[in-house]
């Protein structure tokens, strides 16, 4: 058996109460938050950098306040092969992440051009876009900074971005134009 790289992961292994659900809904989504994947039932990884100790600490910080227990492992691949299947699926989650922003920016696009081919120069719709695409910027950070290994063209995901952002800068200067703001 051909030996593992050197590539390190944190598995965390969490106990909670079955009750109240809200417990095991906040972890969740803090181990989602924190770019974890999940390799079984109740078994979770992340690859081990510089900010792991602090995403770890909230974690164990949900599972204190849920009396539950959490088992934090440094760990590694046995072979070549189970570290392979590790990081496949970490990268396979960002890649499904990646697909649903570009979706999203896309929805954004659309709305852009929808609302200025019917004119709709509204500040509240002004306001309403410019919320949407604030959303896209920040979840754009957190997918970049969950992102270890570069699972997505992090250069086609910001020209993405950046065209959500030149369109809503266009619709900005109609609506500034039609309300009279310029």
């Amino acid at each position: 058996m051909e030996k593992a790289r050197p590539e390190q992961w944190v598995v965390i292994i969490p106990r909670l109460p079955s009750e109240p659900s809200r417990y095991r809904v906040a972890l969740w989504r803090e181990l989602r938050r924190a770019g974890a994947v999940q390799l079984g039932q109740g078994t979770w990884a992340l690859p081990d950098t510089a900010g792991t100790a602090g995403e770890i600490d909230k974690i164990s910080g949900l599972v204190a306040q849920s009396d539950g227990e959490v088992l934090v492992l440094a760990a590694h691949g046995w072979s070549v092969t189970d570290t392979a299947m590790i990081r496949a699926r970490f990268d396979e989650t960002r890649r499904a992440e990646w697909t649903e922003f570009v979706s999203e920016c896309d929805k954004a696009l659309a709305e852009l051009r929808r609302e200025i081919a019917t004119q709709k120069f509204t500040l509240a719709e002004l306001d309403e876009e410019e919320q949407n695409v604030d959303r896209l910027r920040r979840w754009h950070r957190e997918l970049s900074v969950r992102d270890q290994f570069g699972a997505a063209d992090a250069t086609d995901m910001q020209a993405r971005l950046d065209d959500c952002a030149a369109e809503l800068t266009r619709f900005t200067e109609l609506v500034y134009a039609a309300v009279g703001l310029t």
